[in-house]
């Protein structure tokens, strides 16, 4: 790993000193949330996101959609029509308009999203970001947007920054796109198609599509929307997305719990054989993370949905596991950590697509578990991991929240893991040193 990031404060990663048992609430997940503002703000009638996730990612998206001139009203209610209560965000559709400077960040979903949506608003939107955001991935949707009629403006880069010349408009119709890279491209074009003359097909022409459950997401959100969807799950075309053009509603949305920010404290379970309850577990959901009922128990916990939320268990022993992640590679890190304390090797296959994620995620793994003793080999799609006897030291982040959970799980087992910049968790888990704390603790976490 040839990155060194800039050392920030050292947060000691507490070593469990028992079994854990604490109910922890989650908050709401990140991916839901994103995609919800993105067709509140596009419907023709005002709409409402309720438990949304308040963090640094969902925090950009709605800034940028303000400065396209959409409403949004935070407000807290006592309870919806299905008795959601709590933060509630009032979306109010308007005119998008420039000029306006949107902040992406490091946010994948804001720097992939928006500039569809941006070519529907009348003047020059300029988008930036973080430096990391320079390096990743965003030339297929450039491309595609262009095809359908778009101008932008990146200096042949096909990257950020760069300046969508919005027209008010977009004529859309028919594109091809490698999203072999990032589900996400095939998400951005599908969530502002309503709203282009002609609706959007898109054609995935690469070999792999990783995340699919991400693109289900999109496709389920865009339907409860009153999008009509022709998918491959409903017998169209493999590989095939189709749009039509038309109003999308104003609804009344409810964010699910971010199951895949579960992980770090289902792990602790696991690994000190304890119980953690996440209350409000969906019993049909699109996420990724739901997988980790599968996974967990194959690395020797176990699990029940209850009227209280997912129970999971652990019994202290942890096995290692082979298992293709390419629909849930944002798994990845805290599966790798715990395959890092487990009592066999472990091979995660199928992830190549997560060195392009807010940071190599497979070389930033290989090299802090390494750093901290351990054996794990790169390889062409995943990672190798052997389980060897850990010592403490410096778990470096790379701004990227699912490293720093990563390094807390591992900090749970081995005494002296310090974590560097912690407070990039903040990007989708929102307090989570205090969350962490206070389920060792036994007081349970809540957001």
């Amino acid at each position: 790993m040839t990155e060194t990031p800039a050392l920030h404060a050292l947060w000691p990663a507490p070593l469990a000193d028992g079994a854990v048992h604490a109910t922890v609430t989650v908050p709401g997940s990140k991916s839901v949330t994103n995609r919800a503002l993105v067709l509140a703000a596009l419907a023709a009638e005002p709409g409402w996101v309720r438990r949304p996730l308040r963090s640094r990612d969902s925090q950009l998206m709605s800034d940028a959609l303000r400065a396209l001139g959409v409403g949004i009203e935070e407000t807290v209610s006592s309870s919806s029509g299905d008795g959601a209560g709590g933060e509630a965000w009032r979306i109010i559709p308007a005119a998008l308009h420039g000029p306006a400077t949107v902040d992406v960040g490091n946010a994948g979903t804001v720097m992939r999203f928006l500039p569809p949506v941006a070519t529907l608003a009348a003047g020059d939107i300029r988008f930036d970001g973080d430096p990391r955001s320079y390096e990743r991935p965003l030339g297929e949707v450039i491309n595609a947007l262009r095809v359908l009629g778009a101008r932008i403006d990146d200096d042949g880069r096909g990257a950020l920054p760069m300046t969508v010349q919005g027209g008010g408009a977009l004529e859309g119709g028919t594109v091809e796109i490698d999203a072999s890279n990032s589900s996400q491209f095939v998400s951005a074009l599908l969530l502002s198609a309503p709203r282009f003359n002609q609706g959007v097909e898109v054609r995935h022409t690469g070999a792999s599509l990783p995340s699919m459950p991400h693109i289900r997401m999109t496709v389920e959100m865009l339907r409860a929307a009153g999008a009509q969807v022709d998918t491959p799950e409903a017998g169209g075309e493999k590989n095939v997305w189709r749009v039509a053009p038309g109003a999308l509603l104003g609804r009344d949305m409810v964010v699910e719990p971010d199951l895949s920010n579960a992980q770090p404290f289902m792990a602790a379970a696991l690994i000190t054989g304890g119980t953690v309850t996440v209350p409000d577990w969906p019993r049909r959901t699109t996420q990724p993370g739901d997988a980790l009922r599968r996974i967990f128990t194959e690395m020797g916990g176990s699990c029940e949905l209850t009227d209280a939320g997912l129970v999971f268990t652990g019994t202290g022993k942890i096995h290692g596991i082979d298992v293709d992640l390419s629909e849930v590679g944002e798994l990845t890190p805290g599966i790798a950590a715990v395959a890092a304390l487990a009592d066999s090797e472990s091979v995660l296959r199928g992830v190549q697509h997560l060195r392009l994620h807010e940071t190599d995620r497979l070389a930033a793994l290989t090299a802090e578990i390494n750093g901290l003793g351990g054996d794990v080999t790169e390889t062409a799609d995943g990672l190798h991991i052997r389980p060897r006897p850990l010592h403490g030291g410096v778990f470096h982040t790379y701004d990227d929240h699912r490293m720093a959970t990563a390094g807390a799980v591992i900090g749970l087992a081995v005494k002296g893991v310090e974590i560097e910049n912690v407070a990039t968790t903040a990007k989708t888990l929102p307090d989570f040193p205090k969350m962490w704390t206070d389920m060792l603790a036994g007081t349970g976490a809540g957001a």
